[in-house]
């Protein structure tokens, strides 16, 4: 009998050619895309609409809490979820609940229907994020988990390269509707969720050299083990939110904030796919640690540049440094995930995703909070330094290398 590898089917995978080319794949890239385009096409529109009628901007900043709020209490949940209902049936809901509430903004722009529409939301996005993060682990051998995580990133990355950035302008443009329009697109993702379940097992992944999803209760040692890359991190998405919320303020010209964004995105998405091929035949671990320490190099840079508001005379060092942000920030999230579902090992997947993107969701929201007061006080160069700070602390982290879960 052939050495390669057992599929989730029970069908002989081969390493070689391009991952794109294992079973499901392709449909969980279609639905990371559908999905991600409703959740960033309303990140900053959302907001605005409750604003148009009539909320102040801290009756406007709940809306995303709220949202990043419900995801993390979501996810949590999912692994639990799948075990219960199947792969099939929790994905499409979760696109049913991203999807739907995108339509619904049109009938009222009141706070509160807003923030339930945005609770909403957060469910969907948390079943989105935790169960397909955990499906192109399973979808492919362990030998090619980096590239299908990195394949599946780069898919998921794509809309918020590409949507976010415009969806404020064309909401002030055009009109909210096209928005909410474009915010329904993960409900045509159904069929892509239907597809990719066909090509895992039904309520578990207890199947053909695979494990499950998730057990109850996760042991000491495994919930340790998972918080090491997890608080890593936390330390890069700390300051990635902090770009992300505050770079039109570092800025003093418009589009100043929108090329160091796009740079952000799009360095961001091309590493997280470049990264996991990298990782597959190097090891995530001798990776992370160098990492790091480009991280807090380039976050410090980053401080310098921004010590006072950037005008057109620093609009090379302000591109250059936002891309180099991207770079840091892809290239943590996809090795925090690989060394995540290692410490976690294959039969806590879901724990893993689940942990993994709960970090990712707190901080963002952390460093938005956290490094806006700091720069009320002393400034957004003195708040980017905090980053810097937090991520060279995560170093003994990313050195520590837990014994492989049995």
């Amino acid at each position: 009998m052939s050495g390669a590898p057992l599929g989730p089917s029970g069908a002989l995978t081969s390493p070689r050619g391009s991952v794109w080319s294992s079973p499901g794949m392709l449909a969980l890239a279609l639905l990371a895309t559908a999905g991600f385009t409703g959740y960033a096409s309303l990140l900053p529109v959302a907001p605005l609409w409750a604003v148009a009628g009539g909320a102040d901007s801290a009756g406007a900043g709940l809306v995303n809490f709220v949202l990043l709020g419900t995801t993390v209490a979501t996810q949590f949940a999912v692994p639990w979820a799948v075990r219960r209902a199947g792969w099939a049936l929790v994905l499409s809901l979760g696109m049913v609940f991203l999807g739907v509430p995108s339509l619904l903004h049109l009938l009222t722009a009141d706070l509160g229907p807003v923030l339930a529409l945005s609770a909403v939301r957060g469910v969907g996005f948390g079943i989105l994020t935790v169960a397909a993060n955990a499906a192109a682990v399973l979808l492919v051998e362990p030998a090619r988990r980096g590239a299908a995580v990195g394949a599946y990133s780069f898919a998921l990355s794509l809309p918020l390269v590409v949507v976010m950035p415009v969806g404020g302008w064309v909401a002030e443009s055009v009109g909210f509707w096209p928005v909410f329009a474009v915010g329904a697109l993960p409900l045509a993702g159904i069929p892509a969720c239907l597809a990719v379940a066909r090509h895992l097992p039904h309520r578990s992944t207890h199947d053909a050299g695979h494990t499950e999803v998730a057990e109850p209760g996760t042991p000491r040692a495994t919930s340790l083990a998972l918080l090491r890359p997890t608080l890593v991190l936390l330390a890069i998405t700390f300051a990635g939110g902090a770009v992300i919320t505050f770079a039109p303020q570092m800025v003093e010209v418009p589009w100043l904030s929108a090329a160091g964004l796009f740079a952000v995105g799009l360095l961001s998405a091309v590493t997280r796919w470049q990264v996991g091929g990298l990782a597959d035949r190097t090891g995530a671990q001798r990776l992370l640690v160098p990492a790091v320490l480009v991280t807090v190099l380039v976050l410090g840079s980053f401080a310098w540049v921004v010590r006072t508001p950037v005008d057109t005379s620093r609009a090379l060092p302000w591109i250059l440094v936002c891309a180099l942000v991207g770079v840091c920030y892809g290239t943590l999230q996809t090795l925090t995930m690989l060394r995540a579902f290692e410490a976690a090992g294959p039969r806590r997947v879901g724990a893993a995703s689940a942990v993994w993107n709960a970090g990712f969701d707190t901080g963002t929201a952390t460093g938005s909070l956290v490094v806006g007061g700091v720069a009320v006080a002393s400034g957004f160069g003195p708040g980017m330094a905090l980053a810097a700070l937090l991520c060279l602390l995560t170093v003994p982290l990313a050195r520590a290398r837990p014994r492989p879960p049995r």
